[in-house]
């Protein structure tokens, strides 16, 4: 099988960043969103449960940092097809070197990158651009009494947003700092 994505390691294990390769004529180009072959060797668990579009249409609009608790953790493969975002993962595994360490990456239409994103992490997103749209590929369906989150502003994740955080919803903007006692997500 020929690889559709060149894969970034980052600082936390796990998360990963996928670039597409483009095929391109003078008509245009194609690139490979998801394939569950090559994505399963990678960290891809389980089947495409459910696929979802989120658009955004104000620049500095942040959406996050959402989870869903075990058992019904899930992997993510994020991908920004129109604008640019901030993509953020916040490590939350009970016990992991970098507990409550984040990666943020860059996703645009132009770049051609995703973002694959384990079980055990918080997620959110900053739009760069107005008009945003992304797509998201879960391994698992949505649960809504396993939904929880955290504060993107939330001094202790210290994320470095770079605009202004705006257009937060009443949900995300009433998810508390975390404590200190805070232990993250178990297995």
């Amino acid at each position: 099988m020929t690889a559709r994505f060149d894969v970034e390691t980052t600082p936390i294990e796990g998360l990963l960043i996928l670039k597409r390769r483009r095929i391109a004529d003078e008509r245009g180009h194609i690139s490979r969103l998801f394939c569950a072959g090559e994505l399963v060797e990678i960290g891809w668990r389980g089947p495409v449960a459910q696929v979802n579009e989120s658009v955004s249409r104000f620049a500095g609009t942040v959406r996050g940092m959402h989870f869903q608790t075990p058992p019904f953790g899930e992997v993510k493969l994020v991908t920004c097809v129109a604008g640019r975002i901030l993509d953020v993962a916040v490590d939350l595994r009970h016990g992991s070197p970098t507990f409550l360490e984040h990666v943020a990456v860059e996703l645009s239409a132009d770049n051609a990158c995703s973002f694959l994103i384990p079980e055990g992490f918080a997620h959110g997103f900053q739009a760069l651009s107005d008009d945003v749209r992304m797509i998201y590929a879960h391994s698992a369906p949505y649960h809504a009494e396993a939904e929880a989150g955290l504060s993107p502003t939330d001094p202790r994740l210290a994320i470095a947003w770079p605009l202004p955080v705006a257009h937060l919803s009443p949900r995300d903007a009433g998810h508390p700092p975390l404590g200190t006692d805070y232990r993250g997500l178990a297995a």
